[in-house]
């Protein structure tokens, strides 16, 4: 690497980095993308979001397998080759990696494996894989370095009974027990993976529910399918103290009320949350300011303090999730090259890849409570959806959040399989502002389960065809 100069210099190749990066050099920007892998992708495609999806899928294919004998159809028990699964995996990742690599040679991008730290303003070192040196002025730069698991004191990873998410999703064992230390997504989604895999697992979550802080109705009917592939899930429970053994490691959990047990696991998954990566970037010698919570604080055009330096995806602010982040990615460069825009999108979906999945938006039942806002909720069980019941799935539940007045929609949450998806019709209406009378004379294909979307809608007026709900009473004059 030699000194040099560019226009935009975007630190982080992940989704937030390699879309703004992507997005500048159509624009006509002389950029040049950081990050130390050989290829863009980030977190997400490395060590998160893809390989975690695609283990999710063979866990998926698993449960099929034996939910098809209720159907007629006898597989016999599965064969699972590990080495196999995670060479697939590690296909998945290369293949889509070194074709981010093919698109930015397609658009003249200059690629550097480095890690970046700032030296003032406009000034960026460089430090090579070699540890060479060398400077990169810039016009404008785009911080997009994502973030790190956290690690606890007490189970610091060590790659071999101790894992974090990174380490879980490299695959090198199916352990006979593990203790997953965290009831969010993606405890949630990893212990998933190695319960169908074959190991017993147990999750301990401090606080009172699973995925707390997301719509009860959905949640119930996860933690239903759940208690019957995890060997425990314990609730109100803490890991107290923790030993590594010769076979495992050792712990003692404790409740709320102080009772504790000892229990012994093969392996243990931290998986407790994440934290914005800034370490190292020097940012401060740039003068960028830091908000809460190590989150670097920026405006609604994603610049930070500093005018010539802007901050996106998950070191900017919640949620941590890449799709948000390359939505800041557009806006960041479009406001570089001038535009009049700000972040404001109506509602940013989140979705969590369980069996079933979970997916919101927008404004939940219990937001809108606690913030007093007046609602109609309408709830749509996929046991009367044609679709679901053909594909052996009942268990799911489409809700919707109305203003009782205009009938727009605020909100959205659904639980069963493919609810990722179906989210998506659900944000493009909140986005155009649609009340549930334009979805419901949608014309949606039958039988699908987008369907259930439109019925739910339809129930605001007491006319969904597979579910009778009364018609609201107009208020008197």
């Amino acid at each position: 690497m030699t000194d040099n100069n560019t226009q935009l210099a975007v630190i982080g190749a992940g989704p937030g980095g390699y879309t703004a990066a992507f997005l500048a050099a159509d624009m006509g920007m002389t950029v040049t993308l950081i990050d130390p892998a050989d290829y863009p992708g980030g977190v997400c495609l490395y060590r998160g979001c893809i390989p975690s999806k695609a283990l999710l899928h063979v866990a998926s294919l698993i449960h099929d397998v034996a939910a098809a004998e209720s159907w007629g159809v006898f597989f016999g028990e599965p064969k699972i080759d590990v080495e196999q699964m995670e060479r697939w995996k590690s296909k998945v990742v290369t293949d889509l990696t070194s074709g981010l690599g093919r698109l930015v040679a397609q658009r003249n991008i200059t690629y550097l494996r480095a890690t970046a730290r700032f030296v003032d303003h406009q000034t960026l070192s460089l430090t090579d894989p070699d540890g060479k040196t060398s400077t990169l002025r810039f016009e404008h730069a785009i911080v997009a370095t994502g973030s790190r698991a956290v690690d606890l004191d007490l189970l610091p990873a060590d790659d071999e009974y101790i894992w974090n998410s990174r380490n879980a999703l490299d695959l090198k064992t199916v352990p006979k027990s593990l203790l997953v230390v965290g009831g969010g997504y993606i405890g949630l989604e990893l212990g998933s993976v190695y319960a169908a895999l074959g190991a017993e697992v147990t999750v301990v979550e401090m606080l009172p529910h699973l995925l707390e802080g997301v719509d009860r109705d959905l949640i119930r009917f996860l933690t239903k399918t759940l208690t019957t592939r995890f060997k425990a899930i314990l609730t109100h429970t803490t890991v107290k103290s923790a030993s590594i053994q010769k076979s495992g490691v050792d712990v003692t959990l404790r409740t709320s009320g102080g009772e504790t047990t000892n229990q012994s696991f093969q392996r243990v998954l931290v998986a407790v949350g994440r934290r914005p990566f800034t370490k190292g970037l020097g940012l401060e010698k740039a003068g960028v300011n830091m908000g809460e919570n190590g989150f670097v604080k920026t405006d609604r055009q994603c610049r930070t303090s500093t005018d010539t330096i802007f901050a996106i995806g998950d070191i900017a602010s919640q949620p941590m999730l890449a799709h948000k982040a390359s939505y800041e990615a557009r806006i960041a460069v479009e406001a570089i090259a001038g535009k009049n825009v700000i972040v404001d999108p109506a509602a940013i979906p989140a979705v969590v890849f369980t069996d079933p999945e979970i997916a919101w938006v927008g404004l939940s039942e219990t937001a809108a409570k606690e913030k007093g806002i007046n609602i109609e909720v309408t709830r749509f069980p996929w046991a009367a959806s044609g679709r679901a019941m053909t594909l052996g799935r009942s268990d799911g539940l489409t809700k919707l959040v109305v203003d009782p007045d205009s009938k727009r929609l605020l909100g959205a949450g659904i639980v069963g399989p493919g609810a990722g998806e179906l989210i998506a019709e659900a944000t493009l209406a909140l986005e155009m502002a649609a009340n549930t009378t334009d979805m419901g004379l949608t014309i949606h294909p039958h039988p699908t389960l987008s369907e259930t979307l439109k019925e739910a809608a339809d129930m605001i007026d007491g006319t969904a065809t597979h579910y009778f709900r009364p018609k609201r009473k107009k208020k008197e004059a």
